[in-house]
């Protein structure tokens, strides 16, 4: 448990993408913050300038949904796994320490993948593949994986590339019906390594 009573009632607290890891800001929690944000499931922060909790978001609405907090071994700092609604920084940056990490992409790929399919967008393709089930879902991947095979045998790097994307793609379908994330997947790799 965290340790307000060390830190002069104040510890810091780390907010990091949850999809992709990259750290988004830095702020600072009293006991107060710190019992509202796990009840809420919301970052709340108490502003020393403002001297006041204060929830991320709370004019932009730009909030920071909680996916996991953990405390450090000395007891006087949090990290928090959060997603984020938008950007993050006061200066338009999806980032305080920069710009949004390429790398993360699939994550925002998942992401739109399961918006298109829990908002029902009609005319999308995402969508529309969800609506015919999970035979036709399974289907597709098998398509593009067949077709990966396939480009993997000849010289042409582009086509290659572009199949694999496509399975991919498909791939993040699938498991948006069954379920599962990304992150369940990458677990298993964990373990396995």
């Amino acid at each position: 448990m965290i340790n307000f009573n060390k830190t002069n009632s104040l510890v810091p607290v780390i907010i990091q993408d949850s999809r992709t890891l990259q750290v988004l800001m830095l702020g600072y929690m009293n006991e107060e913050a710190f019992e509202k944000t796990k009840r809420e499931g919301v970052v709340t922060f108490f502003s020393r300038s403002k001297g006041r909790l204060w929830t991320k978001g709370e004019e932009s609405g730009n909030f920071l949904t909680v996916k996991s907090i953990d405390i450090d071994c000395d007891q006087d700092t949090i990290l928090i796994k959060a997603v984020p609604e938008n950007i993050v920084c006061h200066t338009g940056s999806f980032s305080c320490f920069g710009e949004k990490d390429s790398k993360g992409f699939l994550y925002e790929l998942e992401d739109t993948v399961s918006k298109r399919i829990d908002e029902k967008r009609e005319g999308s393709y995402t969508y529309s593949l969800y609506q015919k089930g999970i035979n036709k879902m399974a289907q597709k991947v098998g398509e593009e994986a067949v077709e990966l095979v396939i480009e993997a045998k000849d010289q042409n790097d582009e086509l290659f590339k572009n199949e694999a994307a496509d399975l991919m793609y498909h791939f993040l379908i699938l498991l948006k019906a069954k379920g599962f994330t990304l992150e369940d997947i990458e677990e298993i790799l964990k373990n396995r390594s």
